[in-house]
């Protein structure tokens, strides 16, 4: 079992593979010491064949490659495809389509909440995944045998999984479904991080609106830093410490080194003032240009009790039309919706609207009721 390594043997699998109905598509990567992951292994199959694809051998162009995933012929399938697809576009700036995630398919089908593969592997193909090489550095040459069976295992077994899936949510009339669920997944903004947003990962507890100020100006340089420099953020600064910088407010390098988690005369580095001059520069904000500090509503009265119907109404309609939970709604959302007939909620649109957002509006305004027969929920519509 091999390993493709040279240019001519991958454009001739790209192009066997480009006659294909579907393809299934895994990646090993690396990103402990990067901002951006490190691709060192790329698998792929269909029905006929499937090969591992080394993109750091010497002089490797990877073109055919890209050009097989965003041909429209052929459906490309991953498992949790968020990172794999990351890795993409940050290489092409182009997202592999058309798309078939089993993760979320899984979720359409009531496989519950973001199964993981081997227990699709399990249930869907009738095998057991060797887990004995997940924690590979798979930046190492050569592979071991054992590393390329076990990093093929993850396309060889996705084939049945997707042939049975792909099976069922046509049986269910569910295909619609699937596809509304990846446009999120084939929206190359998807897996753009704008410095700008970096403070929104940031859990920020103090509602000082300068304090925002601050934290926004550093968390924007530190994520700039980390693309520029491809390291990871927290090997620029620290959650914790850039907090308390905010909080400290520091005008001179003396007040940096006194900060606990900065390396010793961080203040008198070069990066030190480039901290300094962002801190001078949300001090010097208007007050009327601070951040707005959006502040959570106060809770609608009857709120909980309204919660406690509408997940028992989501669990009874999530297992009746066998589909998970948490992708028809989630907690807060059902939060959202109990204080609001209004609220910006996935549950309110689509084919959630159909299955749970309607039956969810009419259970608050008193038009649905249910009780239990046989240890079973009975939902009838109730006059006003």
């Amino acid at each position: 079992m091999s390993v493709i390594t040279k240019n001519q043997h991958l454009a001739e699998v790209c192009e066997r593979l480009s006659a294909s109905e579907y393809v299934t598509v895994d990646t090993e990567f690396l990103r402990d010491k990067t901002y951006y992951s490190k691709l060192c292994l790329i698998q792929i199959a269909n029905d006929e064949e499937f090969h591992a694809i080394d993109p750091l051998a010497d002089g490797i162009d990877l073109s055919p490659f890209y050009e097989l995933m965003t041909n429209q012929a052929v459906t490309k399938v991953f498992h949790a495809a968020r990172q794999d697809i990351e890795i993409f576009v940050n290489e092409t700036g182009k997202v592999p389509q058309p798309l078939f995630d089993t993760q979320v398919a899984a979720m359409v089908c009531g496989f519950g909440d973001s199964i993981g593969y081997d227990k699709l592997v399990s249930s869907l193909a009738g095998k057991t995944l060797d887990k004995s090489s997940r924690f590979t550095d798979w930046s190492r040459r050569p592979l071991t045998q054992r590393q390329i069976e076990y990093a093929l295992g993850d396309v060889t077994h996705l084939r049945v999984i997707y042939q049975k899936l792909r099976d069922q949510l046509e049986k269910n009339s569910r295909t619609s479904w699937l596809d509304e669920e990846m446009k999120e997944l084939t929206t190359p903004a998807t897996y753009v991080t704008h410095p700008e947003d970096a403070w929104k990962r940031i859990k920020i507890r103090n509602n000082n609106r300068r304090f925002h100020a601050i934290v926004r100006k550093l968390a924007e340089w530190r994520e700039s830093e980390a693309q520029r420099r491809n390291i990871p953020r927290n090997r620029i600064m620290r959650d914790e410490v850039l907090l308390e910088v905010a909080a400290i407010r520091p005008q001179h390098s003396n007040s940096l080194n006194g900060i606990r988690g900065l390396p010793p005369q961080f203040g008198s580095s070069k990066p030190g003032a480039v901290v300094l001059d962002y801190v001078n520069q949300a001090l010097e904000i208007s007050d009327e240009d601070l951040p707005v500090i959006a502040r959570p509503k106060p809770p609608a009265q009857n709120v909980d009790p309204v919660m406690e119907l509408l997940k028992v109404l989501l669990k009874h309609k999530c297992q009746k039309e066998g589909v998970a939970n948490k992708l028809v709604a989630t907690m807060d959302e059902l939060e959202k919706l109990a204080a609001d007939d209004n609220a910006d909620i996935p549950a309110l649109h689509g084919w959630r609207y159909e299955l749970f957002g309607k039956h969810a509006l009419a259970l608050k305004h008193g038009k649905l009721g249910f009780s239990m027969k046989d240890g079973e929920i009975i939902l009838f519509p109730l006059e006003n």
